[in-house]
């Protein structure tokens, strides 16, 4: 479980946009305005509008519901909590972390045709984690795309953000998401 904690906890402090020590939906609208500034959408677009919606969303329906204070700001210690329940409950892990990668993978696969290219990958990797390195980024695609094709498909990037989440396994692929595992930013 101790792998797992610390993939959680350093998930948190490279999704805290702002790194005010917080989860909010400001931190989703920082990433989604860096996601659609990193693909060139100009503010104010349909395109940039989309973006942040879509990372706001991510935020109401996965975050909003765990937050234990009437400020709407979820601590660290909120987030790893609930977010380590998923490995004792790998059918919650499937559905609620399943249907956030679902939902990355539309924003990520920008030309819409069904898979995320290594340009993709790091240009979205870059919008949630904006001090990821080359490096990290080259090792966590190599590690994620399992068929070797240089691309990654739904079930593929689907797989390694359940694992990343929830997954207990020092050897699962999804370990890499963020670059390498032991890799502190």
């Amino acid at each position: 479980m101790d792998i797992l904690r610390e993939k959680i906890s350093r998930g948190f402090d490279l999704l805290d946009a702002d790194g005010d020590g917080a989860l909010t939906e400001a931190d989703h609208v920082i990433m989604g305005n860096r996601a659609a500034d990193q693909l060139g959408y100009d503010r104010g677009s349909a395109e940039h509008t989309r973006m942040v919606d879509a990372y706001v969303a991510v935020w109401r329906d996965l975050h909003a519901p765990h937050v234990g204070g009437a400020d709407g700001r979820m601590s660290k210690q909120e987030f790893v909590t609930s977010t380590l329940t998923l490995a004792a409950d790998p059918k919650a892990a499937a559905a609620t972390v399943g249907a956030l990668a679902r939902a990355f993978f539309a924003i990520a696969d920008v030309d819409a045709d069904g898979l995320v290219s290594r340009t993709e990958f790091d240009s979205f990797q870059r919008s949630h984690f904006p001090g990821i390195g080359q490096a990290d980024l080259d090792a966590a695609f190599a590690h994620l795309d399992r068929d070797g094709d240089g691309s990654l498909d739904p079930v593929e990037f689907e797989s390694a953000v359940v694992e990343y989440w929830s997954s207990t396994d020092p050897t699962a692929p999804g370990n890499w998401w963020m670059g390498r595992p032991d890799t502190r930013h």
